[in-house]
């Protein structure tokens, strides 16, 4: 596949740049390393089959499809909880402790606290990948902040 390209971007660089970013997003949202590569695979293969001619901003085009189907992903699922993994793609254990009281959250909260403080986005760019309102991202993280203030606290 090396050399494909889609819209005059080269398909390596496309992965190599986004793949490490979309599956920290993936697997902060549906908590399960298989089910975050699966997400990944699928953002990458709807890029190939659905991007538009000439994408601007392929990042956030990726990012927006990945947050979609990382909820498709969790209604179809059963609710379990998932142990974290022992292999996580974070640079030490000082992140450890924090991304397990990330995975104490609800998905939804977990998605936006990721998109928010590890990906960048503001709360309109969020809504809109989410498909909700910016208020309600507000509001989401606000009560994430508090349910992780509290949790870290104890």
């Amino acid at each position: 596949m090396s050399g494909m390209s889609k819209g005059g971007m080269d398909w390596a660089a496309l992965v190599a740049d986004n793949e490490n970013r979309l599956y920290r997003a993936a697997l902060a949202i549906t908590g399960h390393p298989q089910e975050a590569e699966d997400a990944v695979q699928d953002a990458f293969v709807k890029y190939l089959e659905k991007a538009p001619a000439g994408l601007e901003n392929s990042r956030a085009w990726l990012m927006r499809v990945l947050v979609n189907g990382c909820k498709s992903r969790l209604r179809l699922a059963s609710r379990r909880e998932v142990p974290l993994p022992e292999t996580l793609p974070a640079p030490g254990p000082e992140e450890r402790e924090e991304l397990e009281e990330l995975f104490s959250l609800p998905p939804r909260d977990r998605a936006v606290i990721h998109l928010f403080y590890y990906e960048g986005y503001s709360t309109d760019e969020i809504a809109a990948m989410t498909g909700q309102r910016p208020g309600t991202v507000r509001a989401r993280l606000t009560r994430a902040r508090e349910k992780l203030r509290k949790l870290l606290s104890e």
